[in-house]
C-alpha cells in the first residue's frame, strides 16, 4: 500500500511541479501587455484569456499537488486535536461521502462540457482574436482525475493510519512557515543571538 501511495504521489509531484512553469509564461505575457498597453499605446488582444486559461490551468491541474501536500484549506480547529486515527477515520469517511462522488461528477459533467467545446472548436467570445479554448475546458477533466488518482493514495493513507496508529510520512518539498516554527518549536529563534534579546548584547557587559 505505502508503494502504491508513493507512486501517485510520485507522478502528482512531477505533473504539480511541470504546470508550475506556467506561473512565469503567465508573468511575461502580463508583463508584455502592461509595457504594450501603457507605454506604446498598443494593447494586446489576447493577454486577458491568455491569463485566465493560464490560471484556470493551473488552478485544476495543481490541485492533485496541493492535496498530496495537505495544503488545502479546511477548518482543523477540531481536527487537530485528535488523535491520528481518530483523525484517518474522519476523513475515510469524508473521502467517501463527499470527495469522491464530487470528483466523479466534476470528471462526468466536465467530460460533456469539454466534449461540446472540442465539437465545435470553441474560441473565446472575449477578445477579437479568438483564442481556441477547447483545450482550456479539457483541462477540467484532467484536474478531476488527477485529484480522483490522489484521493486514491489519501485513501490509503487513512488506511495505514487506521492500522499503524500514525500518519505515513508525506512528500515534502515545501513546508509553511507556520510548520517550520511548530517543528523548530522556537529553537531557531532563542539559539540566534541576533533575534533573541535576553542574549542580544551579553558580550558587551
Amino acid at each position: 500500500m505505502l508503494q502504491v501511495i508513493h507512486l501517485i504521489d510520485r507522478l502528482t509531484t512531477w505533473v504539480g511541479r511541470s504546470f508550475a512553469w506556467l506561473i512565469l509564461l503567465m508573468a511575461f505575457g502580463m508583463g508584455y501587455e502592461v509595457l504594450s498597453r501603457y507605454l506604446f499605446n498598443a494593447p494586446t488582444a489576447w493577454a486577458y484569456d491568455m491569463s485566465y486559461i493560464l490560471y484556470g490551468t493551473l488552478f485544476m491541474v495543481g490541485g492533485a499537488y496541493t492535496l498530496s501536500r495537505n495544503a488545502h484549506v479546511r477548518g482543523d480547529f477540531l481536527y487537530r486535536l485528535w488523535k491520528p486515527r481518530t483523525q484517518a477515520i474522519v476523513e475515510l469517511i469524508l473521502y467517501f461521502i463527499f470527495f469522491f462522488p464530487g470528483i466523479l461528477a466534476l470528471i462526468f459533467a466536465g467530460g460533456k462540457y469539454a466534449s461540446r467545446s472540442w465539437q465545435y472548436m470553441e474560441t473565446s467570445v472575449f477578445s477579437p482574436a479568438g483564442v481556441p479554448i477547447f483545450h482550456f475546458k479539457t483541462m477540467l477533466v484532467v484536474g478531476a482525475v488527477l485529484l480522483f488518482i490522489q484521493g486514491i493514495a489519501q485513501v490509503c493513507r487513512c488506511i495505514v493510519c487506521i492500522r499503524s496508529g500514525e500518519w505515513p510520512a508525506d512528500v515534502r518539498d515545501v513546508t509553511e512557515l507556520e510548520d517550520q516554527l511548530l517543528e523548530s518549536g522556537g529553537q531557531d529563534f532563542t539559539d540566534n543571538p541576533e533575534t533573541n534579546p535576553s542574549t542580544a548584547g551579553g558580550n558587551e557587559r
